[in-house]
């Protein structure tokens, strides 16, 4: 006789199990066979009589009325108000062209304003946005209409604190659109960026992969060039990280400052700088000068520097040649740097100009006299930059390379004096008296190189990441 499970004592049901896995221990294939196919018969009639979901078409259909309040007249008039005013203003940049018109670079800003064009083309102000070079970024303000409503353009200039902004705004008049310009004057935004760069060919295609500045290659060239000879020193695997500024003008970058650090890896030997410029006032009441040290505090700056030009070869050093416009053999009492037309001729250390002008065979010239009656000579120039009686420092630009004179091409004709005699350029620097930091800003140094440490570790991963 079948009873229902629940009429079963717990003993009961103790001895079906036992007697289940008896069977179990002595039929395994038998039991394990009806088990399966008593789960799939029983997951099969689960599917088939699983119930559907009722067709939609019989469910009950009820119908919900909702009364809806109008609003006040005075809301919905002001809501009316708000969106008749409301328009929009639209943002657009563009680059100028060499041959842009006003008309044209309208159009390319997808502006439709006769008015606007010739406010362009006749106001003097306005008109700096297509004279001069092209490539400046022009930012306008336009209504929905298509109308400018404000266009604004920025430039730097010679000083590096400061940059120029035009700005053209309209308005509106009772004979129709105005337009006014002004030309403004901001300080610039500083920034510190990081970069690394790993040397393949040479320097400069290296700067040119990482996407660094070549202004900022040139620096770092001329930091450690007492250290590395960039033209036939470098080696396929050298790398350098560095941290350099940059100068932004309403978030645009217009220019790259001063490299503050930097770490060159030179056939596995490293060399470290960081710019320095202690607080506080000299002697004559002017602000303690700037330098390069190693990370640890050893200075990098000497009196005068190695070279007149940046990064530039040696074309004739301080020895007897054979001159090419005399066609004799003489000494030659200087070392030529060969440069382009218009590259920076600069000042070795600081002194006052006691002459610039056109000299014999020196052509346009500038010479500075130094302390300890030590006397330099840049000669050749394309232009000169500097007055007679001039206070230069070290690093500042006195003229532009040129072939003035007795000279068959570009280049800078360097000299040193010293008493009046004159010697070998290149000893002049190695001989310089070293600039030591201040003892009294040795703790305001060491909180700084501190950082600078940690951003050119994180500088180094940006090469790690891009071999990855």
């Amino acid at each position: 006789m079948r009873l229902p499970v629940a009429s079963h004592s717990p003993l009961t049901v103790s001895r079906v199990l036992s007697a289940i896995a008896g069977s179990l221990r002595r039929h395994p294939k038998r039991i394990t066979s009806s088990l399966a196919l008593l789960l799939l018969g029983t997951g099969v009639t689960a599917f088939g009589v699983a119930p559907l979901a009722p067709d939609a078409a019989n469910l009950p259909v009820r119908q919900v009325l909702e009364a809806v309040q109008p609003l006040a007249a005075e809301s919905a008039q002001a809501q009316s108000n708000a969106l008749a005013d409301f328009s929009f203003k639209l943002f657009r940049t563009e680059s100028t062209r060499s041959s842009d018109t006003a008309a044209s670079l309208l159009k390319r800003l997808n502006l439709d304003d006769a008015a606007a064009d010739a406010f362009l083309r006749t106001d003097a102000k306005a008109q700096l946005v297509l004279t001069g070079k092209p490539g400046k970024n022009v930012t306008v303000e336009a209504s929905e209409s298509q109308q400018l409503l404000k266009l604004t353009m920025r430039w730097a200039t010679d000083d590096d604190q400061v940059f120029e902004r035009l700005v053209i705004e309209r308005s509106q008049a009772a004979g129709g659109a105005r337009f006014t310009s002004r030309i403004e004057t901001a300080p610039y935004t500083r920034s510190a960026r990081l970069a690394s760069a790993n040397v393949q060919t040479s320097l400069f295609a290296a700067i040119d992969d990482a996407g660094i500045p070549d202004g900022v290659g040139v620096q770092v060239a001329e930091i450690f060039s007492s250290d590395i000879d960039f033209r036939h020193a470098l080696r396929k695997g050298d790398y350098f990280n560095v941290v350099y500024e940059t100068l932004e003008a309403d978030g645009e970058t217009m220019r790259t400052g001063r490299v503050l650090s930097a770490e060159f890896i030179n056939e596995g030997k490293a060399y470290q700088a960081m710019w320095f410029q202690p607080q506080g006032l000299d002697a004559t009441g002017a602000p303690l000068k700037g330098g390069y040290y190693t990370l640890d505090g050893r200075s990098r700056n000497r009196a005068f520097l190695s070279s007149p030009v940046e990064f530039s070869r040696i074309s004739s050093g301080f020895s007897m040649r054979f001159h090419p416009v005399l066609q004799t053999w003489r000494a030659h009492n200087g070392t030529d740097f060969a440069a382009a037309t218009g590259t920076p001729a600069r000042t070795i250390g600081d002194g006052v100009v006691e002459f610039a002008g056109v000299q014999n065979g020196y052509g346009n010239v500038v010479f500075v006299k130094h302390s300890n009656n030590r006397e330099t000579v840049y000669a050749h120039l394309s232009q000169i930059n500097v007055k007679p009686g001039q206070k230069v420092s070290q690093g500042q630009a006195i003229g532009l390379v040129g072939a003035t004179g007795w000279a068959t091409g570009p280049h800078l004709h360097f000299e040193v004096r010293v008493n009046g005699v004159q010697q070998d350029p290149m000893s002049l620097a190695k001989q310089s008296d070293v600039i030591p930091v201040p003892a009294a800003a040795l703790p305001e140094f060491k909180q700084l190189a501190n950082g600078f440490k940690n951003q050119l570790q994180a500088a180094a991963t940006i090469e790690q990441t891009r071999a990855e």
